[in-house]
């Protein structure tokens, strides 16, 4: 019977294991769409890494009726000269307004570029620190029509600062968690999920949804606009765009630990909603590993076969996440009880620095 013990693990890692086999994909051979797409490229302080960026939009093929729309938000640091640069009139080039009271930075940034664009039937948001392959937007756009999904969320593969540690944790998330199938089928808002740093969304949908003026507070804008596109009627979808895109979100753990900072606390909800979560994944996902040398060596041979089993389904579900959007699983998926923990951390920072008033994000108050 202290077998039994182990179902939750079973279970969770058993549904990481169906999600995987479920997770949407882009096509892998290149296609052409008639559709018109906007790509929209919001840009503060990128001129050190914007260029591979755009160098890999102005390389899209298969969407004749492409065009690409980059806003200028306040940058310091010569980032319209690098557009002008690298781009030209090839693409076109707006300064943004300031930011107006009751607006965060990138909704508002996003919603000027969705403003500024009238004729596409697609509009496709990506981030500076995303470089996508020749295809990718075409590969999105036909597995957003193939769907009929109004928003599509194609999750790039994660490069840089934590891409071993704690960036494979969303999509583990995900996967362990979050029912795809019944998300994409469901109409609650609050069966939700996007990452923001490449969204599709059908330009109608996202103007019937109200566009980013109805999330101009959030922090995280990707998942509140998904949320109101269900509340519209319309339908999301992730889709695993590791083939098709990599992403180098942060060069640095200080950037990293920043980035997190910035934004977890609104994951949540709350404090105790998310002490609940903490103590939640800590109990499943770094306790096994601690308790099994300890009972090891106190004679409780039985039960610390039983936490190393738990421990071991843990890895497993990072194994099969890895396997599934194109991450490295070794040996960072043993070391997933430290991934926890350092979470964990970050989720704490986050509270402290949201009761103190002193989140900041590219030196602007969050």
């Amino acid at each position: 019977m202290i077998w039994l013990i182990l179902l939750p693990w079973l279970a969770l890692t058993a549904h990481t294991a169906v999600n995987a086999v479920l997770l949407r994909r882009l096509p892998r051979t290149p296609v052409t769409t008639t559709e018109r797409v906007a790509v929209l490229l919001p840009l503060r302080d990128e001129a050190s890494r914007v260029t591979p960026c755009l160098e890999a939009l102005l390389a899209q093929r298969g969407v004749p009726g492409l065009t690409i729309h980059v806003l200028d938000d306040g940058s310091t640091d010569g980032t319209a000269e690098v557009v002008r640069a690298i781009a030209g009139d090839k693409v076109s080039l707006l300064t943004g307004a300031g930011l107006p009271p009751g607006w965060l930075g990138k909704p508002h940034a996003c919603q000027q570029l969705a403003d500024a664009t009238k004729n596409a039937d697609i509009l496709a948001f990506v981030d500076a620190d995303v470089v996508l392959e020749p295809d990718a937007i075409a590969q999105a756009v036909t597995t957003m029509r193939e769907l009929r999904v109004t928003l599509l969320s194609p999750y790039p593969r994660i490069v840089g600062a934590g891409s071993a540690l704690i960036q494979p944790l969303l999509q583990w998330s995900w996967l362990t968690f979050l029912p795809l199938r019944a998300m994409e089928r469901s109409p609650r808002p609050s069966l939700a999920a996007a990452g923001g740093q490449w969204l599709m969304i059908d330009a109608e949908g996202y103007r019937r949804a109200g566009g980013h003026a109805a999330v101009r507070t959030e922090v995280l804008e990707d998942i509140a606009l998904a949320r109101r596109i269900k509340r519209s009627g319309g339908r999301i979808a992730l889709a695993d765009g590791s083939a098709a895109a990599t992403c180098h979100m942060y060069s640095t753990w200080p950037e990293l630990t920043a980035g997190y900072t910035k934004s977890l606390w609104a994951s949540f909800g709350s404090a105790p909603a998310a002490s609940t979560v903490v103590a939640f994944l800590l109990f499943l996902y770094a306790l096994p590993a601690a308790a099994t040398p300890i009972l090891a060596v106190t004679g409780s041979g039985a039960l610390a076969v039983v936490t190393l089993c738990a421990y071991l389904l843990g890895v497993t579900g990072r194994v099969i996440t890895a396997a599934a959007t194109g991450a490295k699983a070794w040996p960072a998926a043993l070391a997933h009880p430290i991934s926890i923990i350092l979470f964990a951390r970050l989720i704490a920072r986050s509270f402290r620095l949201r009761r103190q008033g002193a989140l900041t994000w590219r030196g602007r108050p969050v």
